[in-house]
């Protein structure tokens, strides 16, 4: 039997250089979709000065990326499974790239919007067109280490979404910037489709959407899951992806850029931490413990912040702790697969992962309206400014969060083992 010029056999390429290659382009794809995700948190407060509007019509704007990213992700999770990610991730970039284009050429808040819808459609294909890639070209024992090394990726795009991105906004200014990132995307989708290829699947690979949803959403394990997951993901997302770098600058006076710096320290840590804490979690066999430490940590840390002061030092270590911890998060998207038929996989991790993006979309808005509750009414340059104790009282959820996310983890139960 024949196969098409952009698929190998089944047989073919396990764990070889084309596997590989496949791997690194779709986490190159998640480095720029976690770029897209918090580059608007260096650019708060042009986007509220030029068009007048406040933290929660602000956190409503950059959030709009998670409502367009988490609510295909079932469907996209199904079509992986059935047609392969090479022509997804592809089209999913090249979406992401035009979204930046229209987002930078908006004259209202209702275009910029729409160009934002854009980027989170497209940028949906990246984490799990990723997870999907290690699926089918490597072996189940490898599965956790490289969701965390993809994640690394994810958060190296979270770096350079921060300082270097800061840069760009402050010498081409917001749009100049947008454009930038956007080209970007463009040429990425055309690496995407010259280099990868899509293995074949296995003729008993893949359950219908509403099969695969029935068996996923039976089982108490993928709830709490991707339960686990979306109180990982919470702070990186809301607070080093859009209110950190205002925080900072607005309560210590640090410069965007320094601030920037700071808040990014989270990124690192959790790029370091994803792929040796799933590591160890695979050598280990176990999953429950290794989360319920992490949640838990991630936590006590995160807490700690609004008392340490303005030391960027102290500041930077606790988000890189934090987010060291917070990287169990990949530990937790490895139990819910393992947790489930490998038939129903792209539903499962499509399922978790609404949830994991849904947080983004949950929490960046709820803490700007948190933060409207509290505001004084004080303007700088036609941008809100707020109080430390607003700040405090909105970023107060993130703690709260991981502590469940710490509960979902002690509820759930082990099975790497049976599933090796």
């Amino acid at each position: 039997m024949s196969s098409s010029s952009d698929e190998v056999p089944d047989r073919a390429g396990i764990g070889g250089a084309r596997a590989w290659a496949a791997w690194v382009l779709a986490s190159l794809f998640f480095f720029y979709a976690f770029l897209l995700r918090v580059s608007p948190s260096v650019m708060v407060e042009e986007l509220m000065r030029d068009f007048a509007v406040g933290a929660a019509i602000l956190g409503n704007l950059s959030a709009a990326y998670f409502y367009a990213y988490a609510a295909p992700q079932l469907p996209i999770g199904l079509m992986l499974d059935r047609f392969g990610p090479r022509r997804l991730m592809t089209f999913g970039a090249g979406l992401a790239g035009l979204g930046c284009i229209v987002f930078a050429i908006g004259g209202s808040v209702t275009v910029v919007y729409v160009g934002r819808l854009m980027i989170g459609l497209g940028a949906a294909f990246s984490w799990v067109g990723a997870l999907t890639v290690a699926v089918h070209w490597f072996i189940p024992q490898r599965f956790a280490a490289l969701a965390g090394g993809t994640q690394a990726f994810g958060m190296a795009g979270g770096v350079f979404g921060q300082a270097p991105t800061a840069y760009l906004v402050a010498t081409q200014g917001w749009r100049g910037a947008s454009v930038v990132i956007g080209v970007m995307g463009l040429t990425l989708a055309a690496a995407i489709w010259i280099v990868a290829r899509d293995r074949l699947r296995p003729s008993h690979a893949g359950a219908g959407l509403a099969q695969g949803l029935r068996i996923a959403i039976a089982n108490p394990q993928t709830w709490l899951s991707a339960l686990f997951g979306m109180a990982m993901v919470a702070p990186v997302v809301s607070f080093s992806g859009l209110w950190g770098v205002p925080y900072l600058t607005q309560t210590y006076g640090m410069s965007r850029e320094e601030a920037a710096v700071v808040t990014s320290l989270s990124f690192i840590g959790w790029g370091i931490g994803a792929p040796l804490l799933g590591s160890l979690s695979d050598r280990l066999g176990r999953r429950r413990v290794p989360m319920a430490i992490g949640s838990g940590l991630s936590a006590v840390t995160l807490a700690l912040i609004p008392l340490v002061g303005g030391s960027p030092v102290l500041l930077g270590l606790l988000m890189a702790v934090s987010g060291f911890f917070g990287s169990t998060m990949v530990i937790g998207i490895a139990l819910a697969r393992e947790s489930n038929p490998p038939q129903v996989s792209g539903t499962v991790l499509g399922f978790t992962n609404t949830f994991v993006v849904g947080s983004g979309g949950l929490f960046q808005p709820l803490i700007g309206y948190l933060l409207d509750l509290q505001w004084d009414g004080t303007l700088r340059a036609g941008a809100r400014v707020y109080t430390p104790e607003a700040y405090h009282w909105g970023l107060s959820v993130l703690p709260a969060i991981l502590a469940i996310g710490c509960l979902a983890a002690l509820l759930s139960r082990d099975v790497a083992k049976a599933r090796a």
